[in-house]
């Protein structure tokens, strides 16, 4: 029985404690001095990935965009177990920040080439927080997809996943593969990667450099200009007994037109 192929895509994100800054021309964060890190939802697809591996003997394959700081990325998702590594290079691949329709064109045109049972992505990142990656690439390569996903099991040529929905309800679906899956949460939190291993890994090499053109996607959008947000007027403490502050309060509504006299 030949071995299942799943593709993680990865996508590099920046780390939301830093300090981030519009870039001068208003239209991305200024990239200069911030550090970049795995996508929190790319990292839990790509632990999904590997629980399946461990299970079914599948081959995993990561690939992630040109950008900065990505080659750190593949090698620690090697060194977590993953078996190949590929970095999109080319027209549009690097360079700053991408819509969706935009990253996807580029995953869809490298796929196109590739032999794969599943693509498992994260279900959002913090840049886009639009959800429509899966469904996009999906889409442009004619294959069924489900996003929200928390638990992926393959078995005779389908993926049996399970979508969490609100109120802590959930569904299990059987999806013929190949098939594009949105992850939202793996079924155990991603697990970690000494560094040691990763510097194993670097030394030993490995990372695949693939160019690709895509064709500029249909639709999307535009960054005009970023702003950073408007500082307002300062909190007040409220300090003295519970008395106090909440007759303080009650001043502080009746002045704004909140409360009636």
């Amino acid at each position: 029985m030949t071995a299942v192929r799943i593709v993680v895509a990865l996508k590099q994100v920046p780390d939301l404690v830093e300090e981030l800054e519009p870039s001068p021309e208003g239209t991305d964060v200024d990239r200069e001095y911030i550090t970049f890190v795995l996508n929190e939802f790319d990292d839990q697809a790509l632990e999904e990935a590997l629980l399946v591996k461990e299970a079914t003997g599948a081959e995993v394959v990561v690939v992630a965009l040109e950008d900065s700081d990505v080659d750190q990325t593949l090698y620690t998702a090697l060194a977590k177990g993953a078996d190949r590594a590929v970095k999109v290079t080319g027209a549009g691949a690097s360079g700053g920040w991408l819509d969706t329709h935009s990253r996807a064109a580029l995953l869809a045109a490298w796929l196109e080439g590739q032999d794969f049972d599943l693509l498992i992505t994260g279900v959002q990142a913090p840049d886009d927080l639009d959800g429509q990656l899966p469904a996009i690439v999906a889409g442009r390569l004619g294959l069924p997809h489900a996003s929200v996903v928390v638990s992926v099991e393959v078995k005779d040529g389908a993926a049996r996943i399970r979508q969490e929905f609100s109120a802590g309800r959930s569904a299990v679906l059987e999806v013929p593969l190949p098939a594009v899956v949105g992850v939202q949460a793996a079924r155990q939190a991603p697990r970690y990667a000494p560094i040691s291993r990763i510097r194993q890994t670097m030394q030993a090499g490995g990372i695949e450099e693939v160019a690709v053109e895509a064709p500029p996607p249909a639709s999307g959008f535009t960054i005009r200009r970023l702003y950073p947000p408007e500082k307002t007027s300062h909190a007040e403490m409220l300090t003295g007994s519970a008395g106090d502050v909440a007759a303080r309060i009650v001043e502080l509504l009746r002045a704004k037109g909140l409360v009636r006299a």
